[in-house]
C-alpha cells in the first residue's frame, strides 16, 4: 500500500516536544512505522527550527537536542521545493506556506490544531485532521 502523504503543522511539533504522553508525540514516533509520510519543504523546515529553539527552555530541550530533531525529520521526510505560485490564500502567510507544500506534494491531509486557520483547503482536495484523528483512521490508535 502506498503512504499517503501529510504535511505537520508546526503546532503538531511543539506539542511533540512538549510531551511524550500526547497524539503529536505518537504521531511523530510512528514517522517509519506506518501508513503515511511527511512532505517537507526548506520554508516549514525553517519555522519549525524557528518556533522549537524560541521555545527551547519552555521545551525543556537545548538546540543540539532541537537540531538532531529536526535532522532525523529531514532524514525521513520527502522533501518538496516549493514556487510560491500563488498568495494569499489564507490568513496568515505561514499557513499559505504549509497550504501550498500540501497541494505541491498531493497531501492527503494537513495535520493541526488549528483547522480554522486553513479553511479553503478542502477545495484543494486536502482534509484537515487532528493527530488523533489521523492516528484512528490508520487503525493506531482507537
Amino acid at each position: 500500500m502506498d503512504k499517503i502523504q501529510v504535511v505537520i503543522d508546526t503546532n503538531i511539533l511543539i506539542s511533540a516536544l512538549r510531551s511524550q504522553y500526547g497524539a503529536s508525540y505518537k504521531l511523530l514516533m510512528l514517522l517509519e512505522k506506518t501508513h503515511y509520510e511527511v512532505s517537507l519543504s526548506v520554508p516549514l523546515l525553517l519555522e519549525y527550527e524557528d518556533v522549537s529553539k524560541r521555545q527551547a527552555e519552555n521545551l525543556d530541550l537545548d538546540e543540539e537536542t532541537i537540531d538532531d530533531i529536526l535532522d532525523y525529520l529531514c532524514s525521513v521526510a520527502k522533501r518538496w521545493e516549493i514556487h510560491y505560485l500563488w498568495r494569499p490564500h489564507l490568513k496568515a502567510p505561514k499557513d499559505d506556506m504549509v497550504l501550498e507544500l500540501a497541494v505541491v506534494s498531493k497531501s492527503k491531509v494537513i495535520v493541526t490544531y488549528n483547522k480554522r486557520d486553513f479553511e479553503g483547503a478542502e477545495q484543494f482536495g486536502i482534509r484537515l485532521m487532528t493527530p488523533r484523528e489521523l492516528l484512528v483512521e490508520l487503525g493506531e490508535i482507537k
